[in-house]
């Protein structure tokens, strides 16, 4: 699936199912709450804290999946192409940092 057609398939969805779009403010929100869904799986599974019993079966794919699904309806509330914009900012990281990590003798192992 390409960006435009997750794009389109998440415009669907809620026009179908969600009745509309959660405001700006919300999804922002949203977004916030999910990616500290992630950070709380990170932090344990790979990090020094440990799970409570209960949280031993989060999935990561699946928080990673609602950070991207609340990343595109803030994109196609807001008019974003993500395609666009993704190509844009592979243009400005490859301008501005293509040799600043190739020389970083912290990442040279």
């Amino acid at each position: 699936m390409t960006l435009q057609e997750a794009q389109e398939r998440v415009d669907s969805w809620i026009k179908e199912y969600g009745v509309r779009y959660f405001n700006e403010l919300t999804n922002m929100a949203i977004l916030t709450e999910e990616v500290g869904e992630v950070a709380r799986i990170i932090a344990r599974r790979y990090g020094e804290q440990s799970f409570k019993e209960k949280d031993k079966a989060a999935d990561l794919s699946d928080e990673l999946a609602d950070v991207l699904w609340v990343v595109i309806c803030l994109a196609n509330q807001t008019g974003i192409n993500l395609t666009e914009a993704l190509q844009r900012n592979f243009d400005k990281k490859t301008s501005r940092d293509c040799r600043r990590h190739l020389d970083n003798p912290k990442l040279q192992s």
